[in-house]
């Protein structure tokens, strides 16, 4: 089929027939499929026959958005879930097992470290590199590590993650590179394409646009060699070439654990993906613009986005982002106090413990989403007591400065900073 551009590709990526002449994918809001006859239903279930019986095991339109994130990512098959963290646990659980060590970059989102921190209790340790470099990620290797984790933009320590040099690294040692793509999304970069070998969103994000799903997808690559004797649980799936991980997944894990995507969801994400491109384009102009206009506005506040030139990855983020950052701002306030006085001041950002809507949130990351994090974590996340996380939306810009200046200039005024 044809390449079309990024747009083009979000509406036009994926020849799919829909009933009726249908301009949206149907809900298929059935639990269960009927069947013709007995043998029909036996190949489905044996492998031998595509084709759908029940929906935690798949679904029509579960199918759909998961074939237009396959080509979104350039990868060879997906597999949605109920959640981001659904869609990470079943990433590393697919290939990890008791005595594994994963390494993984340090300005995670709170929740995967507490998921990390779970794997414990499974005989599964990680070990978080200090500074978010391919030469970190190589020292931190032992002959028991399984798998290498970074998120393309950490949240949000707002690291970027060389996706390149650290592939290198990991398939060295023979070892595959998951990533998180969710703050970056599509739209910025494809880790596959840069050598990544698993990609993870957690698509209630930007994927959705509106904060009206929950909902996970893990897309694979396909190109990562599978040693036996290294990943044993691989083995019997090897048969199935490049599909091994998702046959594995599909057939065990996943089918057992349930944390399948309700197709009501799948459909939301579908409508959200239309816009992805338009969305992404106005939130990272936005966020950029934004943090300019912080920056020079001063008054105690720092700011840190990768679009700023003295950002220490800003290098990294312009070679592979081309040219726009993301939509995520990070402020340091000075002290806890002034950082909830701002929050409590704005009048367009939501409190919102979210990213990637289309309203602009923001959020006190130590109390919240990293709150059950140890200190030693929280500083290896660059969550500081100080520190405001703003998710940029796409409202119009001028309003969005004007509610900054006004809350932070205020304060002089009011003799309060």
């Amino acid at each position: 089929m044809k390449e079309y551009g990024f747009n083009t590709t979000l509406l036009h990526g994926t020849e799919e027939t829909n009933p009726f002449g249908a301009t949206q994918v149907p809900v298929y809001q059935s639990s269960a499929f009927r069947h013709d006859t007995a043998e029909e239903l036996e190949k489905i279930f044996a492998n031998k026959r595509a084709g759908y019986s029940y929906t935690r095991i798949n679904n029509p339109t579960v199918e759909a958005f998961e074939k237009r994130m396959t080509k979104l990512e350039g990868g060879i098959g997906s597999v949605a879930c109920a959640s981001g963290m659904a869609a990470l646990t079943m990433a590393l659980m697919n290939i990890l097992q008791n005595g594994d060590h994963v390494v993984a970059a340090a300005g995670l989102y709170g929740g995967t470290v507490e998921l990390l921190d779970e794997l414990k209790a499974y005989g599964i340790t990680t070990t978080y590199v200090r500074e978010n470099t391919p030469q970190a990620f190589e020292t931190e290797i032992t002959p028991q590590t399984k798998a290498v984790f970074a998120e393309t933009i950490g949240n949000p320590k707002l690291d970027v993650t060389d996706i390149q040099g650290v592939a290198e690294i990991a398939h060295k040692y023979g070892i595959p590179f998951l990533v998180d793509n969710t703050v970056a999304t599509p739209y910025l970069i494809n880790p596959l394409k840069l050598g990544a070998d698993i990609v993870i969103h957690s698509s209630s994000k930007y994927i959705n646009g509106s904060s009206d799903a929950i909902s996970g997808i893990l897309i694979s690559g396909g190109g990562f060699k599978w040693n036996a004797e290294k990943f044993p649980g691989m083995a019997e799936f090897k048969k199935f070439g490049p599909f091994a991980y998702l046959a594995k997944l599909r057939n065990g894990l996943f089918r057992s654990m349930g944390a399948c995507l309700a197709p009501q969801n799948a459909f939301l994400n579908t409508l959200g993906l239309e816009t992805l491109g338009l969305r992404m384009q106005r939130h990272c102009s936005n966020a950029m613009e934004l943090a300019e206009f912080l920056k020079e506005l001063g008054h105690g506040i720092t700011v840190s986005y990768p679009g700023l030139s003295e950002h220490p990855y800003h290098k990294i983020a312009a070679q592979q982002f081309h040219g726009e950052y993301g939509a995520i701002i990070t402020l340091r306030t000075g002290s806890r106090e002034r950082a909830f006085r701002i929050l409590n001041e704005l009048r367009i950002p939501w409190l919102v413990s979210n990213i990637g809507d289309t309203k602009t949130l923001a959020i006190h990351p130590s109390s919240t989403i990293a709150a059950h994090l140890t200190q030693e974590e929280k500083e290896l996340s660059g969550v500081y007591d100080d520190m405001i996380r703003i998710s940029v939306g796409i409202e119009d810009i001028e309003d969005l400065k004007e509610d900054f200046r006004r809350v932070i200039e205020g304060e002089d005024k009011n003799g309060e900073s």
